[in-house]
């Protein structure tokens, strides 16, 4: 079974930084794309940074400037960093991974989310 886990929510002041991560565990032959989606209480889940492949990245244009999104594939895990976080930012963060399993079977996977609380 495969298993997205994720790490580095929390509470920051205005102007703060966070780095969330996400490593993607089991059976897994191929990471397609993984990325990174929020939700705010109300709104709709947006996506805020995406990778596909090694190298191309889409940002919403919120956050572009602020924020970062990488891979590491040799441990399957994706990286967002987020800096000058402004109280907008606020909602759960969920990881999100197209994969392809070792069976040969597509997988969209997703986190359970992590709560980042930007404070005024």
């Amino acid at each position: 079974q495969v298993q997205l886990v994720e790490s580095g929510g929390g509470l920051v002041q205005a102007g703060g930084s966070l780095r969330l991560s996400c490593a993607a565990t089991g059976n897994i032959f191929r990471v397609n794309a993984m990325g990174w989606y929020r939700q705010a209480p109300g709104k709709q889940r947006e996506l805020v940074a995406r990778v596909i492949g090694n190298s191309n990245t889409n940002y919403a244009d919120s956050v572009k400037g602020r924020f970062t999104i990488s891979r590491d594939n040799a441990k399957n895990t994706m990286y967002l960093q987020m800096n000058s976080l402004q109280p907008e930012d606020t909602a759960v963060y969920y990881c999100n991974a197209d994969l392809l399993l070792r069976t040969l079977e597509r997988r969209d996977e997703w986190g359970q989310g992590t709560q980042v609380t930007v404070s005024s």
